[in-house]
């Protein structure tokens, strides 16, 4: 790394430690400590890799969060990964609660077991934290299903 680089603020590694002026780290919210090399993730931050790995399972309409966190999204225009989602962290241990919507005609139990081992594995790859529970907590069922088959049924109807 430059010079340029050390006035910055920017963190430089060294010999695999890590050092950095302050600045930056209170700036973002992150702790680095060159003693003993310790590096604190927000449950925020575990909440949102969870949500992107329930994003990611065939069968889940949405995750259901409380009233503020659907205002906030709704002004803001942003999704929000970390709705429904409640983290727990003691001690390098991760509990993790879900709160979803299945789509109506999926099989509940195989969706709860593949959300909870996508998020246990994304967790995991992605933090290094042991995670001990992933609760699923079935909240709806969505049933605006597509109705496909009346409309082809319309379209026939219209050219006889």
């Amino acid at each position: 790394m430059s010079k340029e680089n050390e006035e910055k603020g920017e963190v430089i590694e060294v010999q695999g430690e890590v050092q950095n002026d302050g600045a930056e780290t209170a700036e973002k919210g992150l702790a680095v400590s060159t003693e003993q090399e310790n590096i604190q993730i927000s449950n925020d931050v575990i909440a949102v890799i969870a949500g992107v790995a329930v994003s990611e399972v065939s069968g889940v309409a949405n995750t259901v969060g409380g009233f503020a966190g659907g205002i906030s999204e709704v002004l803001s225009g942003k999704k929000n990964m970390a709705k429904g989602i409640k983290v727990e962290k003691t001690e390098g241990k991760v509990k993790i609660d879900v709160n979803i919507v299945v789509e109506y005609g999926t099989r509940i139990p195989d969706v709860a077991f593949e959300i909870q081992n996508r998020v246990k594995k994304a967790v995991e790859n992605m933090t290094g934290m042991n995670v001990t529970e992933v609760n699923v907590h079935v909240q709806g069922v969505d049933t605006n299903v597509k109705k496909e088959k009346p409309a082809l049924d319309e379209a026939k109807s219209e050219e006889n």
